[in-house]
């Protein structure tokens, strides 16, 4: 049976067989690629050692992903960089959470109790198609297990998918700097220009364009 596991802080907001999801998201900052958010219920016993993925180290952050993704209820959602163009990150990261809170609900076949968002806004109200009772948590990766679970399979998601296009686009450092604007991602930018893996909207590209 899949359950999560509440923070002590939350238990008795939380009554006993109470749905509870986890959330976070991966690659707001980059300037290339997409923007990924999981959700994740926790199972019994849930995965030892959970903790912000930031914190990991890459091995322990890849063990702990394929545990969570082998015994516990998890979905995933990306927004690519046409969309964060379109929306804006902070629309795409709402748009992303929605999508993978309601593909996880929709497989449970059972809408969530309370769903507990890493940072201090929800999608509610701010992105159509929200429709579950949200808390939003700051540094909630680090206290919520179920928020540090959904944290480690968006940021092993994310960089698989940026490990995966780096291949197609070698110059770019991507399998390296996961998109982020480094000194390497920065100077191939001015070489070579943009992609179309590349957010047109955030300003090292975009001023990247005006002098290619």
């Amino acid at each position: 049976m899949l359950a999560a596991l509440p923070f002590p802080e939350f238990a008795d907001q939380c009554p006993p067989g109470a749905l509870i999801v986890g959330v976070d998201e991966a690659g707001r900052g980059p300037l290339a690629g997409p923007v990924v958010a999981s959700a994740v219920v926790l199972c019994k016993p849930q995965p030892e050692g959970l903790d912000d993925s930031k914190k990991l180290t890459a091995k322990r952050r890849s063990v702990l992903d394929e545990a969570v993704r082998a015994h516990c209820a998890w979905s995933v959602a990306v927004v690519e960089p046409e969309e964060i163009d379109r929306l804006n990150i902070f629309g795409a990261t709402m748009l992303a959470m929605t999508q993978a809170v309601a593909r996880l609900a929709h497989a449970l076949g059972r809408v969530p109790d309370i769903v507990l968002i890493d940072g201090n806004m929800t999608p509610q109200g701010r992105c159509d198609g929200w429709c579950w009772p949200a808390r939003a948590i700051v540094g909630g990766d680090a206290i919520e297990p179920a928020i540090s679970a959904a944290s480690i399979v968006a940021k092993e998601w994310r960089d698989r998918l940026m490990i995966e296009a780096a291949r197609e686009h070698p110059h770019f450092g991507w399998d390296r700097n996961k998109g982020y604007g480094t000194q390497e991602h920065l100077a191939a930018l001015r070489q070579h220009g943009p992609c179309g893996l590349h957010r047109r909207s955030f300003a090292p590209v975009a001023q990247s364009e005006m002098f290619a």
